[in-house]
């Protein structure tokens, strides 16, 4: 098996690296005058025409990459998490995790990070210069050839080179927004944590083709072709419907600014739909054929959201409620038995009472080995949403059944907390919930594996005592015999805004059971590490079909019109078709591995019973009001003995940090930006060198 990986990953190594030498080859006359032309006279046949060619060199290195990742993570699907590393190749690999970039735009950057981003600007600087040297060579030939003064002829040309530079950023743009992606998972990143990407990259490409736009219009002006931006050409460039893609990126890229994201995020959620109309009109705009550069990425994220709408359309069975005094609820849906899922996973929910078009992202409370037909998310009344939420799982009349749908679940293809001597996880308020999930999954390693697990210092920041209910969560109610003594646990809780325990002895965990219905559904994959062979079969033969359909439509309708001289048959009608048959295809074969992952789920899934079950009027509460655990199977006094709690103060993070003894320490921070800013600027500093700095990128 994994010499069989090996193979795979030299395979893709050698292609990735042929894929990066056509990108700075690309503004070269080396490649526009003698391999390309070379390359369209091999391959021009009468079904692709020229497209084939540019399919050929830009779109199908990234589909093939795509869909043989799929097949290596498949393969390693179940092979056991390599933490058998030696100390110096392990310290090699966290250093390069290590925060470099602490404040800033661009937020927290690490060493790798920060590599890549030198190396894609230098990609994007050789290649401006390149196509403006080349393009400027002979301008004063050309501008006294056209009766044009000089320096009109190089703003065109200088219009021309930045449209030519934004389309590398657009190529990249759509990979990190792909929540499924077999090329993310491939290189160890979540979708969450690429998410930062997707805005490096929307930024960049904005302001490239915002001043490609605008050195046109003012060219057009000073030329007296102002005219020229109603044009809508046949053949060639058109110009209105370059206009249009470039008003619809501006909206969506004015909306996506802080201030406005964070203020009006629903204005920012809508208006990013946006990006349908910016990418047809786009390709409306240069073609079908030169936006082969663009397809690849956009063509995983087609089959993605496809995938995500499929999944998203099932209403999924909910369980149970459990409130917290502190405006908390946590919900739990049954699971099916062979889904499974790594620790800070994610998934999206929609409850349509509430509203039938957002989706908010959660991380899973639950663990596949102590919860197996279980999934929970913790839910806290903060946003308008989440208390509208609380709200109706707390209404007086007790609800017999809310209507929830669920896209993922989304994570990780491994963990690798066990590689470090010590775990200190840093949270502040809901902030802790990524962590439950984790500490559940090492109290399973602890008392079910032969090899180590390292301590845990869980540091919590809360405003109030009754937040502190929050950990009561961290232990399973599943009814497991786990021993949570096994478990190097130590918890500093801090109470930020109060002296003293001001709880309240009469408010309680309580749990809401709701019916089962026979439409309901328990969660199950169809992305990720439970079907990486549905999805590379999916890639794959939708462009077969894709390819198929393009050729019949080329060789018996465009080509006795064109005969590929690509001046007779309209550009748009040609692209229109393109971009037809590519949702046509994604559409049949994504339906076909959906409908046939759901039989098979169907069956492998325990029959929900419709029974009436009556809901308990009250629970037991929790440790911190004394009381019995609600189905506690593990050690009481253990999990209070390990728990500190701080009233009236805030934790002093570099002083706990840095007193921390142990040769690999892995941080972990999940809370509010200024939390994980000060804690990525004591493990960047030169007095934290056994400080990794693991993982920034949670949702609550």
């Amino acid at each position: 098996m994994e010499t069989i990986r090996s193979a795979i990953r030299l395979l893709l190594m050698v292609i990735f690296l042929g894929y990066l030498m056509i990108w700075i080859m690309m503004p070269t006359n080396k490649f526009y005058l003698h391999w390309l032309p070379d390359i369209h006279s091999k391959t021009n046949s009468t079904y692709f025409g020229e497209q084939g060619a540019n399919m050929l060199i830009y779109s199908f290195p990234i589909l093939f990459i795509a869909a043989l990742a799929c097949l290596y993570l498949h393969h390693g699907k179940n092979c056991v998490d390599n933490n058998s590393k030696s100390e110096a190749e392990n310290s090699r690999v966290t250093s390069w995790k290590r925060p470099v970039l602490v404040r800033g735009p661009l937020g927290i950057v690490s060493w790798t990070e920060l590599s890549f981003l030198i190396m894609f600007i230098a990609l994007l600087v050789w290649s401006f210069s390149s196509y403006l040297r080349g393009m400027l060579a002979h301008i004063s030939q050309q501008a006294a050839h056209e009766g044009l003064q000089v320096w009109e002829a190089k703003l065109e040309m200088s219009g021309l080179t930045l449209g030519l530079v934004g389309n590398i950023c657009l190529a990249f743009l759509f990979f990190p927004v792909t929540r499924g992606s077999s090329i993310l998972q491939l290189v160890g990143i979540t979708s969450e944590g690429s998410i930062k990407y997707h805005i490096w990259l929307g930024h960049t490409s904005m302001t490239i083709f915002t001043a490609h736009g605008l050195c046109y219009i003012i060219f057009w002006a000073k030329t007296n072709q102002i005219s020229q931006i109603l044009k809508w050409n046949k053949i060639s460039v058109s110009n209105i419907a370059g206009e249009i893609a470039l008003l619809s990126g501006i909206v969506m890229w004015i909306t996506s600014l802080p201030r406005i994201r964070r203020k009006i995020f629903e204005l920012f959620f809508y208006t990013h739909y946006l990006y349908i109309l910016f990418i047809f009109f786009f390709v409306f705009h240069v073609g079908f054929s030169y936006s082969c550069i663009i397809l690849p990425g956009f063509y995983l994220f087609l089959i993605d959201r496809y995938l995500r709408f499929l999944q998203s359309q099932r209403r999924i069975h909910l369980v149970s409620a459990r409130i917290l005094p502190c405006e908390t609820v946590e919900l739990n849906f049954s699971k099916s038995p062979g889904l499974s899922y790594n620790p800070s996973s994610i998934v999206f929910v929609n409850v349509p009472v509430i509203s039938k078009l957002q989706w908010h992202p959660f991380t899973i409370t639950s663990s596949s080995n102590t919860d197996p037909e279980k999934l929970s998310v913790v839910i806290k009344s903060e946003g308008s949403w989440s208390h509208q939420l609380y709200q109706n799982v707390c209404s007086p009349s007790p609800l017999n059944r809310l209507a929830v749908s669920i896209e993922g679940p989304y994570g990780p293809a491994s963990i690798h907390f066990t590689r470090h001597d010590m775990l200190v996880m840093i949270s502040g308020g809901s902030g802790i919930t990524p962590f439950i999930s984790i500490i559940r999954e090492l109290l399973f390693l602890a008392n079910n594996s032969n090899g180590k697990t390292p301590r845990i210092l869980l540091v919590s920041a809360f405003r109030k005592s009754e937040d502190l209910t929050i950990l009561d969560l961290i232990l399973p109610i599943s009814g497991t015999t786990l021993d949570i003594s096994r478990l190097q646990l130590q918890i500093e809780a801090y109470v930020t805004r109060e002296k003293q325990s001001t709880t309240n002895n009469q408010k309680f965990l309580r749990t809401i059971w709701f019916k089962p219905n026979a439409e309901d559904a328990s969660v199950s994959a169809i992305l990720g590490p439970n079907s990486w062979l549905w999805l590379g079969a999916i890639i794959s033969s939708s462009f077969i079909i894709f390819l198929g359909l393009i050729g019949i439509l080329t060789r018996y309708y465009i080509y006795p019109i064109d005969h590929n001289s690509n001046i007779i048959y309209p550009n748009s009608w040609r692209s229109a078709l393109n971009m037809l048959s590519i949702c046509v295809s994604i559409a049949i074969t994504a339906t076909a591995a959906f409908l046939w992952n759901r039989k098979q789920c169907t069956r492998e899934s325990t029959q929900i019973q419709n029974m009436d079950t009556s809901t308990p009027i009250a629970s037991p509460g929790s440790w911190l009001y004394n009381a019995d655990r609600e189905l506690e199977s593990l050690p009481h006094q253990s999990f209070v003995q390990a728990t500190k709690v701080h009233y009236g103060e805030r934790p002093n993070l570099k002083k706990i940090l840095i007193g921390i003894d142990g040769t690999s320490v892995g941080v972990l921070v999940s809370g509010p930006w200024k939390m994980r800013r000060e804690v990525a600027k004591i493990c960047a500093s030169g007095s934290a060198q056994n400080l990794n700095f693991e993982s920034m990128s949670f949702s609550w």
